[in-house]
């Protein structure tokens, strides 16, 4: 069995995130405060939708700040990963929220449509414009961040829709001002609704496929089977498990046939040689192999347990 290597995250990294994470929560908590107050008053749905989406932001950015500490603790005899894939299961968790929000801002919107009421425009003006300076301070800060990091970018989107929602907002109370159009608010709620959830289909499968240990997208589990079969000792490579612990490490597990009852000196070698061909070839950078010769068991390469 051979493990090698590779991480991207430091100390420092992890620390900044934290940082981040918390005075984005603090930000997020005056914003909604202000505009449940702010909506309540003004009667703008609208508002009030982007009040509940900036609640959970807030949510997500603690999920996300727990999970950002767990991921730092170190492995035990009962946690042999340690809490690796706490990051991953936070994201899984925003991304879920992201759409169940969303429906609730259409249930909501489609209420108002039927029943319009008039809103007092200058206060949606003033707490939109808030919004938007603090949730776009927010997402500078975890810009960065979001690029490598699925737990992250699942907060990042939570900041920027929410930002995003926050301009539509505005846009709605200039309207409802100089123009009394009140339905432009229900109309915006179910816009900023639509745009939340494909925003978080795609983290929620992402996510979800970690987590159900599916072989990565990019990964063609038949091209990495070729590769090592063309190696000149490696009769059969069968029973392979490919997957991601989290978003540094991918794995794989596979039992191999060898033509000849190699030395076990023999097969460290062989064994280097799989690691550098599978990590530069395919990004796999942690390797499981089961050397085997003349044993009967099956030889698909996919073989289920």
């Amino acid at each position: 069995m051979s493990h090698s290597h590779s991480h991207n995250h430091s100390h420092h990294h992890h620390q900044l995130n934290g940082r981040n994470l918390i005075i984005s929560i603090v930000l997020n908590i005056a914003i909604t405060a202000a505009q449940i107050i702010g909506g309540v008053i003004s009667g703008s749905l609208a508002l009030l939708s982007d009040a509940l989406h900036n609640f959970s932001d807030v949510i997500s950015l603690i999920i996300s700040l727990v999970a950002n500490k767990l991921v730092r603790k170190k492995a035990s005899l009962q946690r042999t990963f340690g809490y690796k894939r706490a990051e991953i299961l936070a994201a899984f968790i925003n991304a879920a929220s992201l759409i169940i929000v969303a429906i609730f801002l259409m249930i909501e919107a489609v209420e108002r449509y039927r029943n319009p009421q008039e809103i007092e425009s200058n206060l949606v003006i003033w707490l939109s414009i808030i919004a938007i300076l603090g949730n776009g301070f927010s997402v500078l800060l975890l810009r960065s961040n979001a690029k490598d990091n699925m737990n992250m970018k699942t907060v990042y989107l939570h900041l920027f829709t929410d930002m995003m929602a926050s301009i539509a907002v505005l846009v709605g109370g200039l309207l409802m001002k100089f123009y009394q159009i009140w339905w432009i608010d229900s109309l915006l709620t179910f816009a900023i609704a639509i745009y939340l959830i494909v925003m978080g289909w795609d983290l929620l499968k992402s996510s979800f496929k970690v987590l159900m240990l599916f072989t990565p997208d990019a990964t063609s589990v038949k091209a990495i089977v070729e590769d090592i079969e063309s190696l000149n000792l490696v009769k059969n490579v069968h029973h392979v498990h490919i997957w991601q612990l989290n978003e540094d490490e991918t794995h794989l597990e596979a039992h191999i046939d060898f033509k000849e009852d190699i030395t076990l000196s023999r097969f460290d070698v062989i064994l280097g040689e799989i690691e550098t061909i599978v990590k530069q070839n395919h990004g796999i950078n942690h390797v499981n192999i089961q050397p085997e010769f003349g044993k009967r068991d099956a030889k698909d390469i996919i073989v289920q347990d």
